[in-house]
């Protein structure tokens, strides 16, 4: 068949599915009261309750093989996805559009050498993850894979767990990185044949002295990384309540905290109230803000108050109208509802006339705003000390932003009413959006409205604060995209570096806030503004436009 000796060899390239089970004939096939449709689950393939208990914890452990499999085809396809997205195409330092040193990592000390900064937000979009986890599992997988190869088949063939190889990874990445390969083989093979009998912690540690044992570098390379990783960080716990972690040298940490526990024993013994944990944390909190020390500007606070529009309808407008020669009017001393907080939706009464993009927000509307911040506490809710006073108006239901305003225009609203009808009820519109401008740069209105409504980076997965962020031109303007709150978004400075710099990347914005984002590779990912509510059941994407190019455009 083949002359000279010659030989073929065929390659089949399969893609990993779940098995289908949406078959459309379902649809026709009526089901008993309470029986819905679904995929088939392995637990029905393969009874857990058939099992002896003998049998479950075998079947437990083949199942940490087959995730281990699963965890080296991951890593293998990360690896391969890193290497295709070279940073060839990066802004380079010092040219327009590149990261600020201040921000930039040092030379020599990027997570993946080699690899696209931008690569990281791909993956992170395309697992649905954290910018933080993407970039340690690419780090992790090429590493496994590129200096690693026993191990990762040790992965690959069941012999090796993926907390094991991950360990293996960190422990022999970065903090290897200047170390030769074949010292780092030495390595490898010295502890891999027993890293199943060793706990991870263990196995780390015995990878660490094997390691500085034979590269001495390598443990000053560790310190000092873990140096510049120090910093401050909050964490959310709920239910009011926030960690504040920092990370710091060890003698730096164990003499703040001994500092702070002996000035609250010294509190505490004074008569200070509280548990001694509670004193520690007021202690803390007096030593970093000192609120006794006048000579330093103080902290800006800014408060941003929700108001759901049908919470703003009084039962009887016309009732509570103020005579054409009186600056002031009186309202029921019905109770106040609080506004600091998103409302669920109220029952509304009739509709509107003249509805245009949801309900007109009129003076009516206004009052009854005005006449609930006034309840809220003696002199009427203010903006803080050195600080400002947002109140923010949203739809009913949806959460959809309608208009923002400071406590200074709500009153002056309230006091001009609406010019065309001032001595009846109406129900024109008073406030609104923001108007669009023909400039390039956004109004102070504008930067309101949207930073009121992000609250955050919009990027996917990313909570940087909106005050820190770029108001960006979803539609570039230079391309024609109206500076409109419609067209802007809040963007931290990374994610508008990634939009405007990296190849690839599409961003659309619809009217109501939401944002869309695809990657070069053709996952989207949709974010709503903090607040707004999910369609209960959303159409169908659009078909693309016959100009539109398929991904990755």
């Amino acid at each position: 068949m083949f002359e000279g000796g010659a030989y073929g060899v065929g390659v089949t390239v399969n893609t990993l599915e779940p098995m289908p089970w949406d078959d459309v004939s379902w649809a026709d096939v009526p089901l008993p009261p309470g029986v819905e449709v679904h995929p088939t689950r392995l637990g029905e393939l393969m009874p857990v309750g058939a099992r002896t208990q003998a049998e479950r914890a075998a079947e437990l452990q083949r199942v940490s093989v087959v995730e281990g499999q699963l965890a080296a085809y991951r890593a293998e396809i990360v690896a391969a996805m890193a290497r295709a997205s070279a940073d060839t195409d990066d802004r380079q330092p010092g040219s327009a559009g590149a990261a600020s040193p201040d921000w930039a990592p040092d030379q020599g000390d990027e997570p993946l050498p080699g690899v696209s900064e931008f690569f990281p937000d791909e993956l992170a979009l395309t697992l649905n993850c954290s910018r933080a986890a993407a970039t340690t599992l690419a780090e992790v997988s090429l590493t496994l894979v590129e200096r690693l190869p026993s191990a990762w088949a040790a992965l690959a063939d069941g012999k090796l767990d993926w907390p094991r190889a991950r360990a293996l990874a960190t422990e022999l990445g970065w903090p290897a990185r200047n170390t030769e390969p074949v010292v780092i083989a030495e390595v490898e093979a010295a502890v891999l044949p027993g890293a199943m009998e060793l706990s991870v912690k263990r196995l780390r540690a015995l990878v660490a002295r094997e390691l500085i044992s034979r590269d001495a570098a390598a443990a000053e390379r560790r310190r000092k990384r873990a140096e510049r990783a120090a910093d401050v960080i909050v964490h959310g716990l709920g239910d009011g309540m926030a960690e504040l972690r920092a990370v710091m040298p060890a003698p730096l940490a164990a003499a703040t905290r001994d500092a702070v526990d002996s000035y609250a024993r010294m509190a505490k013994a004074d008569g200070a109230r509280g548990t001694l944990g509670q004193v520690r944390v007021g202690v803390l909190a007096d030593l970093v803000l000192r609120p006794w020390d006048t000579s330093r500007p103080s902290v800006t606070a800014e408060l941003t108050v929700i108001a759901p529009l049908d919470a703003l309808r009084p039962p009887d407008l016309a009732r509570f109208m103020p005579p054409a020669d009186s600056s002031t009017f009186d309202l029921p001393g019905s109770a106040a509802r609080s506004v600091v907080a998103d409302h669920a939706p109220h029952g509304g009464g009739a509709a509107p006339v003249g509805e245009v993009n949801g309900q007109p927000i009129t003076a009516g509307h206004l009052r009854e705003l005005l006449r609930q911040l006034d309840a809220l506490c003696p002199g009427g809710l203010q903006a803080p000390a050195g600080g400002r006073l947002t109140i923010a108006v949203v739809e009913p239901g949806s959460g959809e932003l309608r208009a923002t305003v400071t406590r200074a225009e709500l009153e002056r609203l309230v006091r001009r009413g609406c010019p065309d009808h001032p001595r009846s009820v109406c129900e024109c519109p008073l406030l609104d959006r923001p108007e669009a401008v023909d400039r390039y740069r956004p109004t102070p209105a504008q930067y309101r409205f949207a930073r009121t409504r992000d609250r955050t980076c919009r990027h996917p997965g990313c909570d940087n604060r909106a005050a820190w962020a770029d108001l960006d031109h979803v539609i570039p303007h230079s391309r024609g995209g109206p500076t409109d709150c419609a067209n802007l978004c809040c963007l931290c400075r990374r994610h508008h570096r990634l939009k405007t710099h990296a190849d690839g990347w599409r961003f659309v914005l619809l009217p109501d806030g939401m944002l869309s984002v695809t990657t070069p590779t053709g996952v989207t990912r949709t974010t709503r503004p903090p607040g707004m509510s999910a369609p209960n059941d959303p159409d169908p994407p659009a078909p693309p436009r016959a100009n539109d190019d398929p991904p990755p455009f």
